[in-house]
């Protein structure tokens, strides 16, 4: 039976793990990142994938810098590494410790959108299918040779969660069926074209505002491609507003970008760059709960009035 160190942490590697138990190949042990304060308490949180390894009785490993610790994994003498948004580099030695290597399945169609963000940046460029790709670790980012690939279309309405959701399962399949072609070494490797590389690095602050200047498909593509984490944002009479959700509106009306053109009971219908409009449906006012359109202007219809304009200081 091939031994197989697992390293991932947030949740898009659980399914991974899971996989890899399921076909019964020996997880000596999980390697992730140390536990972290989360929430307004700031409660020290374990890392999912942490939390599924304990499920399992599989020994965990959580190094601060894996390129300071790496020795431990040496100890357990893993034929492979298997990684899926672990968020650390690895180092050379580690890279050629195991017999088979060490692998990554990584949420694009490479080399498209190498980095830490390719579900979000898939949808904020209005992209019609990502994927996933397993790949061969090398020391630049994402770059090494590709084993195996699938394809999956974004929907229209798909956000993060979704599209992070159907990749993970896309992932942890693609790997069922690859590992035996690994092992077997009936696979070969595909080296990648580094002139068609795209990034996408992890989402900034200063990304998160929405330019309401910008077409009303791209606008949109930014709210869904922030949704539910980090999420976009704008402000209102200087004071910071969250959009959680969106749609394009039925119907297109005029007026300055940003500007609200009509308030209905369940939505704002704000204008964009292009003579387009959207309906806003979720938002979260500073200091203040997620709540949809609808519940906050049952509490503060003067805040939201035909005519104010979002997003005035972006410009």
């Amino acid at each position: 039976m091939k031994r197989i160190v697992f390293m991932g942490t947030p949740d898009f590697a659980v399914p991974i793990l899971q996989q890899l138990i399921k076909d019964d190949y020996e997880v000596v042990l999980v390697v992730t990142q140390p536990d972290r304060p989360k929430g307004r308490k700031r409660t020290l949180t374990a890392p999912p994938v942490k939390e599924e390894a304990i499920k399992h009785q599989i020994p965990v490993y959580q190094p601060e810098k894996i390129s300071e610790s790496y020795q431990k994994i040496f100890d357990y003498q893993p034929d492979l590494i298997v990684t899926a948004a672990f968020g650390q580099i690895l180092p050379k030695e580690l890279l050629d410790a195991p017999e088979y290597g060490c692998i990554n399945v990584h949420a694009s169609l490479l080399p498209e959108l190498r980095g830490g963000a390719p579900i979000h940046y898939a949808i904020m460029e209005g992209k019609k299918e990502t994927g996933i790709s397993i790949m061969y670790m090398v020391e630049a980012l994402d770059a090494g040779d590709i084993l195996s690939q699938v394809k999956i279309p974004i929907e229209k309405d798909d956000h993060v969660g979704i599209l992070h959701d159907k990749l993970s399962r896309a992932g942890a399949e693609l790997l069922h069926q690859t590992l035996p072609q690994i092992f077997d070494r009936s696979l070969k490797a595909v080296e990648q074209d580094d002139e068609l590389a795209t990034y996408a690095p992890n989402i900034k602050r200063d990304q998160e505002k929405i330019d309401w200047s910008d077409p009303a498909d791209k606008i949109y593509n930014h709210i869904r491609g922030l949704h539910p984490w980090p999420v976009a944002s704008t402000t209102i009479d200087g004071t910071n507003l969250n959009i959680w959700w969106a749609e394009p509106a039925e119907s297109d009306q005029s007026g300055q970008p940003g500007e609200i053109i009509e308030v209905m009971d369940d939505r704002l219908i704000v204008a964009c760059g292009d003579g387009r409009a959207l309906s806003i449906l979720e938002i979260q006012l500073a200091g203040k709960k997620r709540m949809t359109v609808k519940n906050f202007l049952n509490g503060t219809s003067d805040l939201l009035e035909v005519g104010k304009r979002l997003g005035l200081e972006n410009e």
